[in-house]
């Protein structure tokens, strides 16, 4: 029989959640056992050598800043699941959306060899299926155009779930092109407006057409000018000035790189001026911010969910491609 000391650590050690902490900078990461919240807490300053004049610390969920402060949810959360543990004046800033898109990079070898960007994408998709809405339509076309066999062997599962999985990236670049044509057919509606307006303008006061004419004056900015040395690549620069809504053919680490370039040599890259290249990042980082907050919005749902720790394949909806 077991002594009653042996008993009573069984039971201390059932009641025991694993838990991963680390600070909110530093890439290690420490293990601990506790009972409840206030236990998680005086650990993690031990084990993370928190000074105890940056104490109270507070506890964040890892992939989303969630702050954990109910015992309840607390005890609900599944085992393993990591904090960040922020100091006093600390705030929450998780690497993957300071930097924005780099997980999207993470754990990804370079590869030469075009066979093997499938793989490549196919990683991404297997680490995090909400990861389907940073890709660009060249990505997803390529996930598309996989043998359904030799992505359901890649990713570990059956043809029926990858067969979904297909559809349901059809579906996403089906409604970006949908997106698209509408954004078209608006613009061709306001310029027909504004034509409209012009006409009956001139008609109404026939003087000012003149002046009107005189009023176009050459600001400095030459379409041939594309000396301008930029960060993008020819691809991108290319699908930015050939492609209708370019923010949506994009991957989010092309859209960032979109964003950190200079206005000025954006406008002279592309051969337009400043303000067309203004109103470009403009619907750029109106595009990744929608992105990226779909994207967090998945990993806060996965949070809150018992025990299902990653997105639910068997829970795609079956859907048959456009054609």
């Amino acid at each position: 029989k077991a002594s009653r000391g042996t008993v009573e650590r069984r039971v201390m050690a059932a009641r025991l959640k694993r838990c991963v902490v680390r600070r909110r900078d530093g890439p290690e990461q420490h293990g601990v056992a506790a009972s409840c919240l206030r236990e998680l807490r005086d650990k993690a300053c031990g084990v993370l050598a928190i000074d105890k004049a940056r104490e109270p610390i507070t506890l964040v969920l890892a992939e989303d800043g969630t702050i954990v402060d109910d015992e309840d949810y607390f005890l609900c959360l599944p085992s393993n699941t990591k904090f960040v543990a922020l100091a006093k004046d600390e705030k929450w800033s998780s690497k993957s959306l300071d930097s924005r898109t780099s997980w999207l990079s993470e754990s990804v070898d370079e590869v030469d060899s075009a066979a093997e960007k499938w793989k490549q994408l196919a990683r991404q998709l297997k680490g995090d299926l909400s990861n389907i809405i940073l890709m660009s339509d060249k990505d997803l076309q390529v996930l598309i155009d996989v043998p359904c066999s030799d992505l359901a062997e890649e990713l570990a599962q059956s043809e029926t779930k990858i067969q979904v999985l297909q559809d349901t990236l059809q579906q996403v670049l089906d409604r970006r092109e949908e997106e698209r044509q509408s954004r078209q057919l608006l613009e061709l509606y306001l310029e027909a407006l504004k034509t409209e307006d012009s006409i009956l303008s001139r008609v109404a006061d026939p003087e000012a057409a003149p002046r009107k004419e005189m009023d176009v004056v050459d600001t400095g900015t030459s379409s041939t000018d594309t000396s301008a040395t930029t960060a993008l690549s020819d691809q991108v620069l290319a699908a930015l000035k050939e492609k209708l809504a370019p923010e949506l053919c994009l991957d989010s680490q092309d859209l960032e790189l979109v964003l950190k370039e200079d206005a000025a040599a954006l406008a002279s890259a592309l051969g337009w001026d400043k303000q067309r290249a203004g109103a470009l990042q403009e619907a750029c980082e109106q595009e990744l911010s929608k992105r990226l907050k779909q994207v967090q919005t998945l990993h806060s749902l996965r949070s809150t969910s018992k025990g299902k720790k990653t997105l639910p394949w068997g829970d795609w909806p079956s859907a048959k491609r456009k054609k």
